[in-house]
């Protein structure tokens, strides 16, 4: 069983930064493949990144170049680092740890960018 916190969101102005980060509970959290998810008001969740046990890393289009996701298996956590932005990354950002059939969500952290 793992338990997922997010935190660091916030509100920034356009072109700021801000790190979110993903703490878990429970053992072998080494073990987990991590995701970071959103979603904006009105519209369905969406994958932003993914980093696999192999540490490669994957993004979507509309944030590559700009996030960065990492993991401190030694601190059980692992963090979005997001630069440079824009109004329309405003959303409830959510952490996501699975190993084979089991999934974990966290509760979100709200990050708000204004013009």
């Amino acid at each position: 069983q793992v338990a997922i916190t997010e935190s660091g969101g916030g509100l920034v102005h356009s072109g700021e930064s801000l790190r979110l980060s993903c703490a878990a509970s429970g053992y072998f959290f080494s073990l987990y493949t991590i995701e970071w998810h959103r979603q904006r008001k009105g519209h369905l969740r969406e994958r932003v990144a993914g980093l696999m046990l192999d540490g490669k890393t994957d993004y979507a289009d509309f944030v590559k170049g700009r996030f960065t996701i990492s993991r401190d298996n030694a601190e059980n956590t692992a963090y979005l680092h997001m630069d440079n932005l824009e109004p329309e990354d405003t959303a409830v950002y959510y952490c996501h740890a699975s190993r084979g059939g089991a999934t974990y969500w966290g509760q979100g952290t709200q990050v708000t960018v204004s013009s």
